[in-house]
């Protein structure tokens, strides 16, 4: 990445999601303001388009801001390479030993995000659309990770892809185990096995690097973190839940 940034100059991070578009607006490297938009759908991107997103004061500014960009989605990703003050990000950038090629570049820039905040060994889980478990020792080298359906992704396949089955909301408390409906029972199942999934990708994480940093992130993480402080509350302990690890990532590969 181009490194030209002095500490007071503003710039944007886009971290190109599969359901939606992710902002940031740093002052040099302090983050001022994170919000969320959904995917353009048009042929390239302009001022005009992207006016309409951004926060007020920056819309007279728009044409002089660098927006770095790391993407998941390559409709996404050649849309916004039409804007000229485009950076996109990519896995050649980011500092971790024994990255693979197809590695997500969200999951690369948010575990190197949460190490560079916290310390390596480092193991995010990040519960977006999908939930994804990455880590890299104390030496910066990827060790992996695993990937699965995030709780919307699977309430919403078994409410599309079932004949009788309902769409479910989640509240913030933790359901029935052994439900006595189909709407908690879709509830029990998807939320205890996805609990109980986690804590065993923490319970053996840990047994290899038990002194490692844990971080949460993603749409999905303050409800999954207030499900582990009910259900293991010891466990819940150890994690740090931060929203913007993908754009501490970005950031600590800026020259501030």
């Amino acid at each position: 990445m181009t490194k030209d940034f002095t500490k007071q100059r503003d710039w944007l991070g886009l971290a190109i999601g599969n359901s939606r578009l992710h902002w940031a607006w740093f002052k040099g490297e302090s983050l001022h303001k994170a919000w969320d938009s959904e995917h353009f759908y048009d042929n390239f991107v302009n001022e005009q388009l992207l006016k309409e997103i951004l926060p007020f004061s920056l819309r007279d500014r728009v044409s002089s801001l660098p927006i770095y960009i790391a993407s998941v989605v390559s409709s996404q990703t050649a849309l916004w390479q039409t804007y000229p003050q485009a950076k996109l990000v990519t896995l050649n950038s980011i500092p971790l030993a024994g990255i693979y090629p197809s590695l997500g570049i969200d999951r690369a820039l948010a575990l190197w995000g949460a190490g560079t905040i916290l310390g390596f060994p480092c193991l995010v889980i990040d519960a977006g659309t999908a939930l994804t478990f990455t880590g890299a020792d104390k030496n910066l080298h990827l060790i992996g990770g695993a990937i699965l359906p995030g709780l919307g992704l699977q309430l919403q396949s078994l409410a599309t892809k079932t004949a009788a089955l309902p769409e479910v909301i989640l509240s913030e408390q933790l359901p029935e185990r052994f439900a006595t409906n189909t709407l908690e029972a879709i509830k029990s199942g998807v939320v205890y096995t996805l609990l109980a999934g986690i804590q065993d990708f923490l319970a053996d994480w840990l047994k290899h690097f038990p002194d490692s940093q844990i971080a949460l992130t993603g749409g999905d993480a303050n409800l999954l973190f207030r499900y582990l402080k009910i259900q293991a509350p010891n466990l819940a302990r150890e994690i740090v839940v931060d929203p913007h690890l993908i754009f501490w990532g970005m950031r600590s590969l800026l020259n501030f």
